[in-house]
């Protein structure tokens, strides 16, 4: 699975976000914090998303 991510430099450092996944959008005051970030935001999206399928699935 692969996702396309977007970063935007602002006054403040990095945004970033991910259009396919709603609720993936992180800051950062560098890029690299901005990616880290972004990507402990993924995980943590398609780990909710996994347990909410599987409780549909168990219910």
């Amino acid at each position: 699975m692969s996702f396309t991510a977007v970063f935007q430099k602002v006054s403040e450092g990095y945004i970033g976000f991910v259009e396919e996944l709603p609720g993936a959008n992180t800051q950062g005051s560098t890029l690299k914090e901005a990616r880290e970030n972004l990507k402990e935001a993924i995980r943590l999206i398609l780990g909710d998303a996994a347990h909410v399928a599987l409780i549909t699935i168990l219910l």
